[in-house]
């Protein structure tokens, strides 16, 4: 599923491309308020070549998720058929065409300015069109095939067109306003403000074009400019909480109107917001300011992503000097598959007891965070149990796969490689092996590195050999011929820089094998389905449609695991690492593609 959201961010970084030069007051930036809680933006231009290697990519991944929105058209058209029929018009829109196609058909400009930000926490995207004729015009089919008019409505003389969504309490509105269109999603009952601010007829006091917050925040993390992305906790979270955003209060309205239809509590009891969950929220936000994300490098061969955390410093400093001896971790991978992750129990063990503490010192009061309490009252015994051996010794775990190949008939994949546990007493971890394996009683491994074969008996479920051997700090074992040459090394390479909590590796190829071995899965599933809905026993769902629906999910995954191996026989291969520093958490990415 990683793959299926990158190309989706790519797909969408493709309608957001865009040149600036200078500041232009119509900008779809010019009309995002400074303090949204949140924004996604492009900033520069981007080269013709990689525009249509993006697109190429996007277009590849299309099918898929046309697939998807079918399979969420199905799902709705029981519960809100009118949905269901707008969802089954935009996807006829789709049909044989290409995203840049579709884009022509509909007047939106791939080369223009987009944004998609909230007045509160209300959504809004704001886009720039080539030709505002044909997006009408598109509009215009999408009513057609729904089979009705969207409402329309006024304000200060712009006219807008609007979907409500009764059971939520909002409205979609859509208007094309000075060669932009607009699309938001406002409560039903949005006062005339709030209209006026989404369609950009009441400019913001300050935007974040005026403030450059986005451009400041892209030369301090490294991200290109033609995507980046923003979420600050410190407005969104006490928005959400303190029952004071407009968007939030039409959602938990409606949904107390229809509690109160069926139980007879009013609705005002509903509603009640203890003043106390501002404060609450703002403290949870602060423990979490902010989280950020761009690409840092983007052409035809590479997309490399970074994406940021924002911690408090007392989160930070607990980790970013932190050194974890587990070898792997420190270095670039070199199996095919390679994952190394630090597990320092000991640490983590004081950190979480000391936040424990804390919410145990000042419990939460707003209604809504009170179940917090209770989960970190009960963190602080699980984290005293934590302590006992040989989970607390605990400091990390790598795995490393030569080979993986899906197995014959829906059986167990087979699998060659090494798998190394991190321990700062690696004697008492394979004493408890012993304990639960007696099999393993005559071996006596020493901190050599030295691979001892493990017995027979205590390799019969994986056929194939396999060996253990021990390190200072590490136990490793490795799985099918040939491992037994690579445990010494596996044991000696370097362990993690501070700070370091993750790095993996995977080859495109490896990839690929991992999609197949996914797909074979969903083949099992599908046919056990097929078996089932042959049953001749009665069904159990009054409905009588389950099967159905699962055979339609079946169908989406079937689709979606295409375009995915599309794009692995693309990759090159694939890096992530992730590490905290004294701003917080970083979790990097790069894709090489052939």
């Amino acid at each position: 599923m990683r793959s299926t959201t990158r190309y989706i961010a790519l797909g969408f970084a493709g309608v957001m491309l865009a040149a600036c030069g200078h500041k232009d007051k119509d900008a779809p930036l010019a009309f995002v308020p400074a303090d949204t809680p949140y924004v996604v933006a492009n900033l520069d231009i981007m080269d013709d070549a990689t525009r249509g290697a993006l697109l190429a990519q996007a277009d590849a991944q299309l099918p898929s998720q046309l697939a998807q929105l079918d399979a969420s058209a199905e799902r709705l058209a029981r519960k809100d058929p009118d949905g269901a029929r707008l969802l089954h018009a935009l996807r006829t829109e789709f049909n044989g065409k290409t995203i840049e196609s579709f884009a022509q058909g509909a007047g939106l400009n791939l080369k223009g300015y987009s944004a998609f930000y909230g007045l509160g926490l209300a959504p809004v995207l704001r886009f720039q069109l080539s030709d505002s004729g044909a997006f009408e015009g598109f509009v215009g089919r999408l009513e057609t095939a729904y089979g009705k008019k969207l409402d329309v409505a006024l304000v200060d003389k712009q006219s807008y067109r609007k979907y409500a969504f009764p059971a939520s309490g909002t409205e979609v509105v859509l208007a094309t306003v000075n060669k932009q269109a607009v699309a938001a999603l406002l409560p039903a009952d949005a006062s005339p403000a709030l209209l006026r601010q989404a369609l950009g007829l009441d400019r913001p006091p300050q935007s974040l074009q005026d403030d450059g917050r986005l451009k400041t925040l892209a030369k301090a993390k490294g991200y290109q400019k033609w995507l980046v992305g923003e979420l600050d906790l410190t407005r969104a979270l006490p928005l959400a909480i303190s029952g004071k955003d407009p968007l939030i209060s039409a959602i938990q309205k409606a949904h107390a109107e229809a509690i109160a239809a069926k139980t007879g509590e009013p609705v005002a009891t509903q509603l009640q917001t203890s003043p106390s969950c501002g404060a609450d929220a703002a403290r949870i936000a602060a423990r979490v300011p902010a989280m950020s994300f761009g690409y840092t490098r983007l052409d035809t061969k590479h997309q490399d992503v970074r994406f940021d955390v924002a911690l408090a410093d007392d989160i930070s400093n607990a980790f970013a000097g932190l050194k974890v001896a587990l070898p792997g971790l420190g270095g670039s991978g070199t199996a095919p598959f390679d994952l190394s992750l630090a597990l320092p129990v000991a640490e983590a063990r004081t950190f979480w007891l000391a936040q424990a503490d804390a919410v145990a010192a000042k419990p939460f009061s707003c209604p809504s965070l009170t179940d917090l309490n209770d989960s970190f009252a009960k963190l602080g015994p699980a984290m005293q149990k934590a302590a006992i051996p040989p989970f607390g010794d605990m400091l990390g775990l790598r795995i490393a796969l030569d080979s993986l190949v899906a197995g014959k008939d829906a059986g167990l994949p087979t699998f060659s490689g090494r798998v190394l546990i991190g321990t700062g007493n690696p004697d008492g971890l394979f004493a408890m092996g012993q304990m639960m394996v007696p099999a393993l009683a005559a071996l006596k491994p020493s901190h050599d590195g030295k691979p001892l074969p493990l017995p027979k008996d205590a390799t019969g479920m994986l056929g194939q050999p396999a060996w253990v051997a021990m390190g200072e700090k590490a136990l490793a074992f490795g799985i099918g011929a040939g491992e037994d040459t690579r445990l010494g090394d596996t044991l000696k390479d370097p362990i993690g820089d501070a700070g370091r909590m993750a790095r993996m590796h995977i080859s495109g190829a490896m990839y690929l094998s991992w999609l197949q071995l996914m797909e074979q899965k969903i083949d099992s599933l599908a046919a056990a389905t097929a078996a089932i809905g042959k049953s001749d026993e009665p069904s159990i769902d009054d409905s009588g449609d389950s099967a159905a629906e699962t055979a339609a999910e079946l169908a989406r995954s079937k689709a979606q695991f295409a375009a995915m191996k599309s794009q692995a026989e693309r990759v090159d291969r694939i890096d992530a690492e992730m590490h905290v520093d004294n701003g917080g958490m970083v979790i990097t990415s790069q894709t090489a593609l052939k």
